[in-house]
C-alpha cells in the first residue's frame, strides 16, 4: 500500500513538473497581425445524419466576416435525415458566403465516412473555376464558429509561419454528465498531446482537433492528405502526424471563438463517443491496454484508495502519500473546469470519471475483438487485419 501510494504521488508530481505544463489552458492562438493580403479558403464541412445541430453551426460558417475569397462545400456523407436539404435551405433563408452541397457516394474500401467525405470536398475545392484555395479549413459540422474565427485562423497561420492551425473546441457541458465528463475529455488528451510540445517549431509530438483545422491546400498535397491516412479513425492525430511528417509546422490551442453544439445530455452517449476510437487509439495491442488499464489505476485510482486505506489501517505514509497525490491531481484539473466556467466542486471527482474512462476502454476494446470495430453513426469499421 504504502509502495503505491509513494509511486502514484512521483507521478503526479512528474506530471505536474515535466509532462509540458499540460495541465494549463492559456494555449490560445498565438499572437499575430493582419495579412497585406488575404489568402483564399475552401471550408469542408463533412455531414452524416447532422439536421439536428445544422440550424446552431452551418449559418455561423455562412456569416463569416473574412476579407479574402471564401466558399463553403458541405459534403453530405450519405444521411438519411435531410442534412443536405437542410443545409440549402439554411443558405437560403440566410443568405452569406457561397454554400455546395454535393455527396460522394459510399467510400470505397479501406476508406473512413469522414475522410471519404472530406477528400471529395477538397478535390472540389481544389478544381474551382476560381482556382485552387490557399488554405482549407476543415470543420465538423456540429461546430459553431464566431464571426471572426476563420479571419483569426488565418492571421494567426500567415503570422507565424504555420502550416497547420488547430483549436479544440470548447464542447457542451449542459447535462450533469456532460459536466463530469467532458472537461475530463479535454484534460486527459492535453496530458497525452501536451500542447506547448507540439507547438514548438522542432516538435516530434503531433497533435490536432479534428473539430476545426485550418491546414495549407499546398501542405495537404504534400502530405497526401486524406489518402495517406484513409484507414484512420482518430483522424485528426492522423493528420497532424502526416503533415509533420511532410515538413509541416503544425500548432494546437484550446478554442475562444469555437464551440461544439453537439449534446451528450446521458452518459450512454459520451460512451458512445469514447469508446468507438478508444482502443484505436491503443493501436489494438493488448499490451498497451493492460499498460492503460494498470496506468489508470496508479494514477488516478490509487490516491483516494491508499488514503483510505492507510487512514483505516494506521498507514500514515500511505495515507499521506495518497492524499498527497489526490491534492495533485484536483490542483492540475482546476483550470480545465474553469476554462469550461464550472465550479471547483468537481475536481475531487475526476478519480471517478478516470475510473469511467478505464471502462469506457476496456469495452471499446471488447466491441473491437466481438468484430464490431468503430462504430459511427450506422457506419461499423472492422478491425485492421480486416480491412
Amino acid at each position: 500500500m504504502t509502495v503505491v501510494a509513494l509511486l502514484s504521488l512521483a507521478v503526479w508530481l512528474w506530471l505536474l513538473l515535466c509532462q509540458g505544463m499540460f495541465w494549463r489552458t492559456d494555449v490560445r492562438l498565438p499572437p499575430r497581425r493582419e495579412p497585406q493580403r488575404w489568402p483564399s479558403v475552401a471550408i469542408v464541412v463533412p455531414a452524416r445524419d447532422e439536421a439536428a445541430v445544422l440550424p446552431l453551426s452551418l449559418p455561423s460558417l455562412l456569416a463569416q466576416c473574412y476579407p479574402g475569397e471564401v466558399v463553403v462545400h458541405l459534403v453530405d456523407d450519405g444521411s438519411t435525415d435531410g442534412t443536405g436539404a437542410l443545409a440549402l435551405r439554411l443558405a437560403a433563408e440566410a443568405p452569406g458566403l457561397p454554400l455546395t452541397v454535393s455527396s460522394p457516394g459510399e467510400p470505397d474500401p479501406g476508406w473512413t465516412g469522414k475522410l471519404w467525405a472530406l477528400r471529395h470536398g477538397i478535390a472540389l475545392a481544389r478544381s474551382a473555376p476560381q482556382g485552387e484555395p490557399e488554405y482549407l479549413l476543415l470543420t465538423d459540422a456540429d461546430i459553431a464558429h464566431e464571426p471572426d474565427s476563420l479571419r483569426e485562423l488565418v492571421a494567426a497561420a500567415e503570422s507565424n509561419g504555420l502550416d497547420l492551425v488547430s483549436q479544440m473546441a470548447r464542447l457542451r457541458v449542459a447535462s450533469f454528465w456532460e459536466r463530469l465528463v467532458v472537461p475530463a475529455f479535454v484534460y486527459f488528451f492535453a496530458q497525452l498531446y501536451p500542447f506547448r510540445r507540439i507547438n514548438r517549431p522542432a516538435a516530434r509530438t503531433a497533435a490536432a482537433a479534428g473539430g476545426c483545422v485550418l491546414l495549407r491546400t499546398e501542405t495537404a498535397v504534400r502530405a497526401g492528405v486524406p489518402e495517406s491516412i484513409r484507414q484512420a479513425v482518430i483522424d485528426d492525430v492522423s493528420l497532424a502526424r502526416a503533415v509533420q511528417a511532410g515538413g509541416g509546422r503544425i500548432w494546437l490551442g484550446l478554442a475562444e471563438r469555437v464551440d461544439s453544439v453537439r449534446p451528450y445530455p446521458a452518459l450512454s452517449d459520451l460512451w458512445r463517443m469514447v469508446s468507438r476510437s478508444a482502443y484505436a487509439q491503443l493501436r489494438h495491442r493488448p499490451v498497451l491496454l493492460a499498460g492503460t488499464v494498470a496506468g489508470l489505476a496508479l494514477v488516478y485510482l490509487a490516491p483516494p484508495l491508499t488514503l483510505a486505506a492507510g487512514l483505516a489501517a494506521d498507514r500514515p505514509v500511505a495515507a499521506w502519500a495518497g492524499g498527497l497525490a489526490w491534492l495533485v491531481m484536483t490542483g492540475t484539473y482546476l483550470p480545465m473546469l474553469r476554462y469550461y466556467r464550472l465550479g471547483p466542486a468537481l475536481a475531487p471527482l475526476l478519480p471517478f470519471t478516470a475510473f469511467l474512462y478505464l471502462l469506457m476502454t476496456v469495452d471499446s476494446a471488447v466491441q473491437h475483438y466481438r468484430g464490431r470495430g468503430a462504430a459511427w453513426k450506422g457506419r461499423t469499421y472492422p478491425r485492421p487485419s480486416d480491412a
